[in-house]
């Protein structure tokens, strides 16, 4: 099984996107769109994405 790790290469910013797409399988492109979507949506969406970046081992 994955693990959540940021890859070292294919980052934007974080590597976070990228890491878990990885993980569950799916186009990083497709994580990346949800993620930019989602932050048009009231909530917590970036701040979750500054703790899993401090949170995600690299690779």
């Amino acid at each position: 099984m994955n693990r959540l790790t940021r890859p070292r290469n294919d980052r934007w910013i974080a590597g976070v996107c990228s890491g878990l797409a990885h993980r569950f399988g799916i186009s990083p492109s497709l994580v990346r769109l949800a993620f930019v979507l989602s932050c048009l949506l009231p909530g917590p969406q970036f701040l979750i994405y500054v703790v899993l970046w401090v949170l995600m081992p690299t690779e």
